[in-house]
């Protein structure tokens, strides 16, 4: 399947503002970065890096006044993702060096402190890919997607005491009780084509039958068309401009849509 997909943001600073933007997809297993353009208006110096999760990061000081950021990307990704309801769960002591960290309580995802409720949730379920499905199909019918409930210092247990949340809100809350069943979830950011209302989205893998596997309790079934921008262990790893001084969003747009394979 292949995707152009982008982002055009407009942010105002009243004084100069060290930032790190995270908006460039890269090539990996589940998908290959074709095409790419990332522009500046006003042109401004940039670096790029790539933080501890691998993600490609922008590092920029936006100018006082606006300045307007725009990525396209052409991808060619999964239109189906995996889906395999006989993975059983991977041992810790099986687990690869670099998932381990993906067990541990987070910003975001106290998974120590809903241990209970995740055995709870998953009780019947037999351990692995079944536990998660428990987890997602839990969250579908107990959490409303709502905005204006949940904000920047919300995590996993307030939305589930405010019943309503968005994706980040979703997804925090699935990788917290993954953790507290010892399966490591990790957070991803990225595109969704045809997500209704269009907008950057968040979903969750989880580590199980020795590999990664997407889940996302926002939709109604598995989807793919699947845009990852970067892999974190909740929010604070992931965010799409994190600003270390006074910045202010005035406009995003966003949009993603399937090109033919030979255009």
């Amino acid at each position: 399947m292949k995707l152009r997909a982008g982002c055009d943001i407009t942010v105002e600073a009243p004084a100069p503002c060290p930032s790190i933007g995270m908006l460039r997809p890269r090539s990996g297993d589940a998908q290959w970065l074709a095409q790419e353009s990332y522009l500046f208006e006003p042109h401004l110096q940039s670096v790029e890096y790539a933080d501890s999760f691998g993600n490609l990061c922008q590092r920029f000081v936006v100018p006082a006044g606006r300045l307007r950021i725009r990525v396209e990307s052409v991808v060619y990704t999964q239109g189906d993702i995996a889906v395999d309801e006989g993975a059983g769960a991977t041992p810790v002591a099986d687990l690869p060096h670099d998932v381990l960290q993906f067990l541990l309580q987070s910003r975001y995802c106290p998974s120590d402190k809903l241990a209970d409720k995740a055995q709870e949730i998953a009780a019947g379920a037999v351990p692995g890919y079944p536990q998660v499905m428990a987890i997602v199909d839990w969250i579908r019918s107990h959490i409303e997607y709502r905005y204006g409930v949940s904000d920047a210092s919300t995590d996993a247990e307030g939305t589930m005491a405010d019943g309503a949340g968005v994706c980040r809100d979703f997804a925090h809350i699935g990788i917290t009780l993954c953790r507290a069943l010892q399966i490591p979830a990790r957070m991803v950011v990225g595109y969704l084509h045809q997500l209704d209302p269009m907008d950057l989205h968040a979903w969750f893998e989880a580590f199980v039958g020795g590999r990664w596997y997407t889940f996302d309790a926002t939709q109604a079934g598995p989807r793919g068309g699947r845009i990852v921008l970067a892999y974190g262990r909740d929010a604070a790893d992931v965010a799409f401009i994190s600003n270390y001084g006074e910045l202010e969003t005035v406009e995003m747009k966003v949009w993603v849509e399937q090109v033919p394979e030979g255009g």
